[in-house]
């Protein structure tokens, strides 16, 4: 860890943290049933007499074989001792040794890798020990591809599997496209894919913007195309000087020789530039590459802000809870938090942070090996690089305060829901159930998951309506089987209901109908306990006069300017949202989908050849054996097989 002193320094709602295994752990400990504290301690004694002192992970099972927390050690079994000696434990560990039955050792060459393993196991595992970083979204970068002869530039999420440069992280996708708009505007490449590429016959409407140069068509030579990628890789790099320099020079010279439209062109690039260098300018210098943390902490809550600095620009920031904090020390937070994070996104050669984190040397060795360069992790006491980390601290704090009163407003509303729904306390998990089709086709059914702070959007599902048995278009067919594969699987999985994966409340988007469908398959598995009530609109579809129907019989209705009808209006908006894009997502995959493509022995060749003496899939189908051997490249083999497919 150095300290450097002469170098320079939109929240939204985010997901619920997944605390709700810890919460119950804690009530299994403290309640009647108080698993006995020896036979965990036991049980990791039993593990000491194979353990040597030598670097690894060892992670804690409890009885159902579920990761209680996972941790490296330098000498596993120095380590491993400590938690025998439960006395000088803190409360925590102490319910978590309680807990223990059993361990899982894995060995490593170093303790530098047994940090970075650590962390791939609490990303995977989840554990409810462990600090989490909640937030599993994996970044937007800029992909300049370059494995054509005319480059592509666009938004990528994911592994880097195609050949190009990878430009970011950026914070949001949103400071992505607004990136890639005056990307466009300043230097003219394509963003399409290559198949829509290969088959234009003219410009597209981007090339009319002045957003694209067309070389699908031929409006640009191979060797401008690629002055315009040497150009935007040179601005990604943060050599956006030069670029303006040329610009500016390619306007005069045209002006000059009075081509005022391409002076003009010109002129509009340079704006898209300046625009561009405005929006992502920083108040720090001498600052290539760099991330940016701080932390702060109110009320058992922790924010993390994250600024991304590359090419001495501004990427954008994001704000960070991490769950799982309560009773841990903010430099152990902070150092579980850059473990976890570097996970998905590549280090910087500079991370600037506003505190030391906990065991700093050894977290920034483990970084430099997994980027295979220097790393300088540091905490600046003056300059422009403390007047970064100065700026990070206010955005974490800003971020800190809305998330508490957010927090502080959705604990009214679960507690008004609670007391509509009659339930006996305030609901932790609400599940929310809609599904979407047209007339039956691409049916699906949707789940979205909501808690005390916020949407848990790691905990949605979407279930493809299969079952033989529902009538497509039956919306009271599709939720039956819905909550019956729901509930069939949380049965089976989690009977005894102890990883807080089981709702508290229920909400069913419709009427009396589907209400009564959901009665009907909960009475069937034996759950008697999970209370639920649907939403319907009320008279002329009208938002803000619904009706909530229980299963009862009886109705009820909350007055149009209630908060806690907005927050239902909310819940149940956010179901349509996700049932509505997935089931666009499964009918946009389907347009593709060909029905020969399910004929046996039908490659693409002949299938083109059908398709283009047909001219329908729908043709194809209802042809004779006769007509189909007519076709090009058929044979009367093939004929009878095509014909038979769909004749039985």
């Amino acid at each position: 860890m150095t300290s450097s002193g002469d170098s320079p320094s939109d929240h939204s709602l985010p997901d619920a943290p997944d605390r709700f295994r810890e919460e119950k752990a804690t009530y299994a400990v403290r309640g009647a049933e108080t698993p006995d504290l020896d036979r965990g301690v036991e049980a990791i004694r039993a593990t000491l007499k194979t353990l040597k002192a030598e670097p690894g992970v060892y992670r804690m099972l409890d009885a159902r074989g579920d990761v209680l927390y996972v941790g490296k050690a330098r000498a596993l079994r120095n380590r491993v001792t400590n938690y025998t000696q439960v006395t000088r434990l803190p409360r925590r560990l102490q319910r978590m040794v309680a807990q223990t039955r059993s361990m899982t050792i894995v060995t490593t060459n170093s303790e530098a890798e047994a940090l970075l393993m650590e962390a791939q196991f609490i990303k995977r595992y989840r554990p409810p020990y462990n600090v989490l970083l909640r937030d599993d979204k994996s970044f937007p970068y800029i992909l300049l591809r370059e494995d054509h002869d005319f480059p592509r530039m666009y938004k990528y999420r994911g592994a880097r599997k195609y050949k190009g440069e990878y430009f970011g992280p950026f914070a949001s996708a949103g400071s992505v496209t607004a990136t890639l708009n005056a990307l466009q505007k300043m230097f003219l490449l394509r963003s399409c894919s290559d198949s829509f590429y290969a088959n234009r016959s003219r410009p597209c409407l981007l090339y009319q913007i002045k957003r694209c140069s067309a070389p699908c068509v031929d409006r640009i030579s191979k060797e401008d195309y690629a002055g315009l990628v040497d150009d935007a890789r040179n601005f990604l790099h943060g050599k956006s000087t030069d670029v303006q320099q040329r610009l500016a020079a390619s306007m005069e010279e045209a002006a000059e020789q009075l081509d005022f439209e391409t002076a003009a062109r010109y002129r509009d690039r340079l704006r898209a530039l300046t625009f561009i260098q405005g929006s992502q300018a920083v108040q720090a210098k001498g600052v290539a590459d760099a991330d940016v943390f701080a932390m702060a902490q109110q009320g058992g809550t922790v924010c993390i802000q994250a600024f991304f600095i590359r090419a001495s620009q501004n990427w954008g920031h994001r704000s960070f809870f991490p769950a799982h904090v309560s009773g841990v020390e903010p430099e152990e937070i902070l150092a579980s938090f850059l473990a976890q994070f570097y996970q998905e996104v590549p280090p910087p050669k500079l991370v600037l942070l506003d505190r030391e984190p906990q065991e700093a040397e050894l977290l920034a060795e483990a970084l430099q090996v997994r980027m295979n360069t220097k790393l300088d992790m540091a905490v600046p006491q003056r300059g422009e690089r403390r007047k970064l980390v100065q700026q990070a601290e206010r955005n974490a704090k800003e971020a800190l305060l809305r998330r508490v009163a957010e927090s502080s407003s959705q604990a009214k509303n679960l507690d008004a829901l609670g007391e509509f729904a009659a339930l006996d306390s305030r609901p932790e998990r609400i599940e929310v159930y809609d599904n979407s089709h047209i007339q039956g086709s691409h049916a699906l059914g949707a789940m979205i998951v909501a808690g005390p702070e916020g949407f848990r959007k790691n905990a949605y599902r979407k279930f493809n309506i299969k079952d033989e048995e529902t009538v497509p278009g039956d919306d009271f067919a599709m939720m039956r089987e819905m909550i019956r594969r729901r509930f069939a699987r949380a049965q089976q999985e989690d009977p005894d209901r102890t990883s807080g994966d089981w709702p508290d409340l229920l909400l069913i988007d419709g009427g009396k109908g589907q209400v009564s469908s959901v009665q009907e398959v909960l009475e069937e598995l034996g759950i008697d306990d999970v209370p639920f009530f649907g939403v319907a609109k009320g008279p002329d579809r009208n938002a803000g006069r619904e009706v909530f129907y229980f299963p009862d019989g009886s109705d009820k209705t909350l007055p149009v300017n209630d908060p806690l009808m907005f927050f239902i209006q909310r819940l149940r908006d956010e179901s349509h949202r996700f049932a509505i894009g997935a089931h666009r997502k499964k009918r946009a995959a389907a347009i593709g989908v060909s029905p020969l493509d399910e004929v046996p022995g039908i490659g693409p060749v002949r299938k083109k050849a059908l398709l283009m003496h047909f001219g329908t899939a729908k043709a194809v189908r209802n042809a004779s054996r006769e007509d189909l051997a007519r076709a090009p490249g058929v044979s009367q083999a093939m004929a009878d097989a095509v014909y038979d497919y769909f004749h039985g």
